[in-house]
């Protein structure tokens, strides 16, 4: 017998973390900007890299603390988790099927980590086999995958989020929240970041000289420029959505992080631009990230984004001292 959530499907974002997220509010009648839950999660502010750029900077951090920053929107949610190298990889696929199933039975959406790529995928449904699952290498869906496979992968890890309703918070806590994330980001996110990975505004300088030094993953350097570009752009859209949220409250500072933000994602879009992921396979993205022209502009216009969101992060400091 299948069980399942007819309806829920993520939303399309390059960041399938909180694309998943998105689609499971969708599915509980929580509709919000997507720049509004990029925003009160913190991920619009996020910036990680290691040193040799590879794909695993957008999601190789201490991620949960954005399921309990963006709370406060409307949401709570219980958490699955085990590592092989823990040892409890095992009995965190027990609870993570348990978990599933009997989220899916009381109509509660879920979604969990590496159903198919190391990317987030809403679970839709099961049987007696394993999940159904829907995401951004499958849109229209797969299944089943047999539950004792969860994790069982070179990452080895299994993560499972079960998303239940709340009642949201005021409007001002949410932006101060998010903006005081966002201080913390940049000046280093000690208590996020991992080792071998660099966050916050030190990250440019890690991207700069990866890309500089030719020895950069090809696909890396690509999937990063487009993550990073994504969340930057939907870092402007938060900050003007808040500004409209929260009219009389800070203008002055709001504009001046709104023009910030702007050059930012400008200048990142264009670095997404010169080193493209979509359209491009493992070899040409390889080549673009060894060619000397190519690299130029991208170092270019990193080292302008850095110093647009080094702007911005004091602007951001000022809207939070309006809010307190």
């Amino acid at each position: 017998m299948t069980k399942r959530l007819d309806g829920l499907r993520w939303e399309p974002l390059w960041v399938s973390h909180v694309g998943c997220l998105k689609g499971c509010l969708n599915y509980l009648g929580k509709e919000m900007s997507a720049p509004w839950l990029f925003g009160a999660t913190g991920h619009a502010f996020m910036l990680n890299l290691s040193e040799d750029v590879c794909p695993s900077g957008p999601t190789a951090w201490k991620t949960n603390v954005i399921l309990t920053l963006g709370s406060s929107v409307g949401y709570r949610t219980i958490v699955v988790f085990g590592y092989r190298g823990n040892g409890d990889l095992e009995q965190a696929q027990e609870r993570a099927w348990e978990a599933a199933r009997r989220a899916i039975d009381d109509g509660i959406p879920c979604y969990g980590w590496e159903l198919d790529v190391p990317e987030f995928y809403v679970i839709n449904g099961y049987d007696e086999v394993g999940y159904y699952y829907q995401g951004c290498t499958v849109d229209d869906g797969a299944g089943p995958k047999p539950w004792r496979e969860l994790g069982d992968t070179d990452i080895g890890c299994v993560q499972l989020v079960v998303v239940h309703p709340e009642q949201s918070r005021d409007d001002v806590t949410i932006v101060r929240n998010a903006l005081e994330f966002a201080g913390a980001v940049a000046a280093g996110g000690k208590d996020w970041v991992l080792p071998g990975y660099a966050m916050g505004l030190a990250a440019y300088d890690v991207w700069v000289a990866g890309v500089k030094s030719g020895e950069a993953s090809g696909t890396g350097a690509a999937y990063n420029a487009s993550v990073w570009a994504s969340c930057r752009s939907h870092a402007l859209g938060f900050l003007e959505e808040s500004r409209r949220r929260l009219a009389g409250r800070a203008d002055g500072a709001f504009d001046k992080a709104i023009e910030a933000y702007a050059a930012v994602a400008a200048n990142l879009a264009v670095v997404a631009e010169q080193l493209p992921f979509v359209g491009a396979d493992e070899a040409q993205r390889d080549a673009n990230a060894r060619d000397s022209a190519r690299i130029e502009q991208v170092v270019e216009h990193l080292r302008l984004a850095r110093d647009s969101e080094e702007r911005g992060v004091k602007a951001l400091a000022v809207i939070v001292s309006h809010l307190a």
